[in-house]
């Protein structure tokens, strides 16, 4: 890129103009939501992970008591487990949305976005005419080396 592609850049930055290659971003407004999408994560976490330490210690209570048998013991084990696992997912999903804020990647919101409505089948058609150029292309690049070769 050279200077003369930031022209419009410089014309809009004094007053943090917008046009449809350049734009803002509301920082604090992308922050507040992503906070509350991931509150309810948060304290579903928050909650698991209080009822796996009370597992936790029921668990090391059984086990110095020796009152239960292996097998029950065991069963406990994995539910506790169990339950601090959900709440470590759960963690990641909200701290996920969290730093899902900080992504402030080059996506142009003016800009539409263009699908591909072909059908398989018009995909494939395309696919081998491409593929028939290529051909023709390559037939005709042989033609020329072997011309060459032979003077």
């Amino acid at each position: 890129m050279t200077l003369a592609h930031f022209g419009e850049f410089f014309k809009l930055l004094p007053a943090r103009g917008d046009s449809p290659d350049s734009w803002t971003v509301n920082f604090a407004a992308r922050l507040q939501q992503a906070l509350e999408e991931a509150r309810p994560h948060r304290e579903k976490a928050a909650e698991l992970f209080t009822q796996a330490k009370a597992l936790e210690d029921e668990w090391r209570e059984r086990r110095k008591a020796k009152a239960v048998n292996e097998s029950e013991l065991a069963a406990r084990e994995e539910k506790w487990k169990a339950v601090e696992r959900e709440a470590r997912e759960s963690l990641a999903k909200g701290e996920a949305i969290e730093d899902a804020v900080y992504d402030l990647k080059a996506v142009n919101p003016n800009r539409a976005s263009e699908q591909d409505t072909r059908t398989p089948t018009q995909l494939l058609d395309f696919i081998a005419d491409k593929g028939r150029e290529a051909d023709a292309a390559l037939s005709k690049l042989q033609a020329l080396i072997t011309q060459a070769e032979s003077r």
